[in-house]
């Protein structure tokens, strides 16, 4: 959510500075923050899955998550090339085209689809949709 706001800031902002802020700030947090906690949550995931009765391949629910999971670390990792440049911008940037490339809706239409993607895995958690994968059929009825 705070990446949401930073974007927002970023390409809403009418001020030189705000702008600037925001695209440092949305690199730092990106760097020190969404990628070790996408990758934390990666992995507890995982642990959690195996040592539970839910298992990771029993319940189509749990391979939802798990792919969005991985899609969602991947387009971090990826995007974070991105966050990058428009921060080297943001540093070097000297003229009023120069902060113009900065406003993009680029990031905010990102950490927008990060949040859907949150609450998403939220729901999945919660209400446990019904549905077996074959693997999971065969394991409750040998």
């Amino acid at each position: 959510m705070t990446s949401l706001v930073l974007a927002m800031a970023g390409w809403l902002a009418g001020d030189a500075a705000m702008t600037r802020a925001a695209y440092l700030v949305l690199e730092v947090v990106g760097w020190y923050a969404l990628i070790p906690l996408s990758l934390a949550s990666l992995l507890t995931g995982l642990v959690q899955s195996l040592g539970s009765r839910w298992g990771l391949f029993r319940h189509y629910w749990i391979l939802t998550k798990l792919a969005m999971n991985l899609v969602a670390v991947g387009v971090l990792v990826l995007y974070m090339q991105t966050l990058g440049y428009l921060a080297t911008l943001a540093r070097n940037a000297t003229s009023p085209a120069d902060l113009n490339l900065l406003r993009s809706p680029s990031p905010v239409l990102h950490a927008g689809a990060a949040v859907a993607l949150l609450l998403t895995a939220l729901v999945l958690s919660v209400v446990k949709p019904r549905g077996l994968t074959s693997y999971g059929n065969r394991k409750a009825h040998p």
